[in-house]
Order: structure tokens, then sequence, then C-alpha cells
């Protein structure tokens, strides 16, 4: 890593001293002012907490572009034929729209998400949790990963939304492709599998949508289907794409979080405190995992006019990287960011982002968080590594390719 100037960081993300630790590489951005400039992505970036909320708060930006100016004003290639899949599902994410489709969208949804939804899974995550460590405690050793962080949330989210629990190995295979085309210059070949996914993944949701039109049942895809509001029903598209982004974004994020925990956890010699943490304190705990190493680190945003920020000029259509991973260890807002503090309060961490786009699944995630964690502790209090664990090479995900642990 290096600064050329003031203003010009240059880092390749798919460095592995990078995306195992990008922590010191944060430091070095934060020192060159409000805006830095990453070479490797081609765009301004923000790492200091102040901005990086105001920013994730600006109506001078959004997640698309092209709903206020064409690819030929922007000076865009068209996009290749071969990622049409891919782009149709985009299209109606929740994820990239802006109000007022984004606002529309997002009232259905949120209706999954209240707290009485949400807690009344508290029990499937409990005999979830428990079930696993069943199915596992008598090896003595485990790829955490592998067998307790990802079915959990993959579980959960299909419970939620009304897929088959015995689907999830083929909902994991379609996710990991399709997330693949968010990460640092992705190839042809990922492009083709994602392209691949979305079509089965389409499908596969159209099937149950047909389902449950023929027979409701008390899941989200239900609710959906019923659902109204001033305007208009969702359209079917916009029926498949949002189950598709809930399945994808409801188990991608938490997976990475519930492993970076269990790292910090024995890193820092925790299970037995988690392990008996009561309720409110464990709340406390789990927040200051989310801000020390956090399962998100980049969020992009497009410049919707043009404008100035810290002396630079912005211009319409132009790309800000907003780096949640560096906010959140930014010492002018958290005193000794680099320690992990479980006395830290207030704790303004931004690890499920701010704005209209702050992570409609934060509480599920919370709630997973709050049952697996302590459940694991108790479970198997000699917990330790088997070997240094590895992240994977997918930034702007920050999450554990292998956990492997003994106990």
């Amino acid at each position: 890593m290096r600064f050329e100037d003031s203003r010009s960081f240059s880092q390749n993300p798919r460095d592995p001293g990078f995306f195992n630790d990008p922590y010191p590489a944060y430091r070095e951005m934060r020192s060159g002012g409000e805006l830095f400039f990453w070479e490797d992505y081609g765009f301004w970036c923000c790492a200091a907490h102040k901005q990086v909320c105001a920013l994730l708060r600006d109506k001078r930006f959004g997640r698309q572009i092209l709903h206020v100016a064409s690819r030929e004003a922007l000076g865009w290639p068209e996009r290749p034929p071969h990622l049409a899949p891919f782009d149709a599902i985009e299209r109606h994410s929740l994820l990239e729209l802006e109000p007022p489709e984004h606002t529309r969208l997002r009232a259905l949804v949120n209706r999954a998400f209240v707290s009485r939804h949400v807690e009344r899974l508290a029990p499937s995550i409990s005999a979830l949790a428990n079930g696993l460590v069943d199915g596992f405690e008598q090896e003595r050793a485990a790829d955490f990963i592998e067998a307790f962080a990802t079915p959990i949330p993959v579980r959960v989210i299909a419970e939620l939304i009304g897929a088959p629990a015995d689907d999830s190995a083929l909902l994991l295979d379609w996710s990991h492709k399709m997330v693949a085309m968010y990460q640092f210059e992705p190839t042809r070949a990922d492009e083709d599998a994602a392209a691949e996914a979305s079509l089965e993944f389409s499908a596969y949701v159209r099937h149950l949508i047909a389902e449950r039109r023929r027979r409701p049942r008390d899941d989200l895809i239900s609710q959906l289907i019923a659902a109204e509001t001033n305007e208009r029903r969702l359209s079917e598209d916009e029926l498949v794409t949002t189950v598709v982004l809930l399945l994808n974004a409801g188990h991608e994020a938490t997976v990475h979080a519930i492993g970076n925990s269990v790292k910090i956890i024995l890193e820092h010699g925790l299970v037995a405190r988690f392990a008996g943490a009561e309720e409110r304190e464990l709340a406390v705990m789990i927040d200051e995992l989310l801000r020390f190493d956090p399962p998100l680190h980049l969020f992009t945003r497009y410049a919707l006019e043009d404008l100035q920020i810290d002396g630079v000029a912005i211009r319409k259509g132009e790309r800000i990287g907003l780096l949640l991973g560096a906010a959140n260890r930014d010492p002018s807002v958290f005193a000794e960011p680099d320690r992990l503090d479980f006395a830290r309060t207030p704790n303004p961490h931004i690890a499920f982002g701010a704005g209209i786009h702050f992570c409609v699944g934060a509480p599920l995630a919370r709630l997973e968080l709050n049952i697996a964690l302590p459940i694991l502790c108790r479970r198997l209090p000699a917990l330790a590594f088997a070997e240094t664990p590895r992240y994977r090479d997918a930034y702007h995900f920050h999450g554990l390719e292998t956990l492997r642990v003994v106990w």
C-alpha cells in the first residue's frame, strides 16, 4: 500500500495481507484527508466515520444513477448481453433502488422484520444452534464456518421467507455465485456463473411464488403476495427480485458476522464470558464485536449531480466508496479503536449501514448472534483455534474462508 501523493492511494484489494487485516491500511487511508482516490478501484473514497455517516444519508448520492441519466450521457458502454439474467434481478433490487420505488418496496419488506415477527424465530434459532452442536460435538474438531456459522442464517432466512430448509445447499450455491459479482474485478467465469445462477434462482423463486398463490402460508412470500400499497401490488419481477435479495443478503453478511465474532472471542479468551453473559450485557458485547470486525467493509454510491466534497470535484455518475470497516475504527469517534472494549458506550458503529439503505435484516442478525454465540460458548467451553483463521479473497465482504477449531 502507498500514497502516491496526499490524495491518491494504491492498495490491491486481492492482496492477502490486506484482506486478512485491512485495518493498518485504513489508518493510512484516513490520513489522506476527508477523501482519497483509491487507484485500484478508480474512484474516490471516504474512510472517516463522520463523513461516511453523512454520505450514507446524503440525498445527492444514490445506489443507482440510471434513473436520472442514460448510459450514453454518462459515457458508459452497454452492458454485456451475457449478464442480462443477473441484471434482470438487479433492476428491481431493494439495495439498488432509490425513492419512490425504494420507499414502496421497503415498506412492504419491513413488515416481515418487525420485532414480533423476528422474535418468534428465537426458539427455532436456539433449536437449530443446539442441534448443530449435537451433530459435531463428539468430533472434537470442525471447520466452524461450514459446521455452524453458515447453516444458521441460511436456514433461518429460508424459514422466514418460506423456502424449504432442505434446499439450503441450492440457495447457498446460487447466492455465492451471484455475490461474487460484487468482489474486486470479477472474471468472465464469475460473470457466467452469476448469470446462470440468476436464471436458476429466479425460476426456483417463481415456482415458490406460484405455490403460495395456490396455498398461502404464514411466511414472507405469502405476505408479499397479499400486500397492497396505495399505488399497486408488487409486480411479479419485483417479487422475485425481493425474495432473491432477502435470501442472499439474509445470510451472507450474517455468516461472516458469526464467524468474525467467534474469531474475536477465541483471540481474546472470551468463551466463558459469553457463556455466562446476561441479555443486556450480551447486546452491548455484540455491538462491540460488530464494530471491531464487521462483515461488510465497502459500500458505493453514485453522485446524482455535480458536486464538491473537501475541494474534490465529483461529477454526476461518478462512484464514491464508503468504507464502513474503516469508519468503525476511526479514533476521532472511538477511543483506542483497535482495542476490544465491552464498556464502550455509546457505540455508534455503522456495521449495518445508515440512511434509507440501513440493513432491513439488522434485528434478525442481532437475534441470531444473541442466541447462537452463548449457546456455542456454553456447549463447547474448551473451544480453541486448530489453525490460524483465513479470510476470504472477497473484499468488500470481510469474512472467514475457514475457522478450524478444536475443543
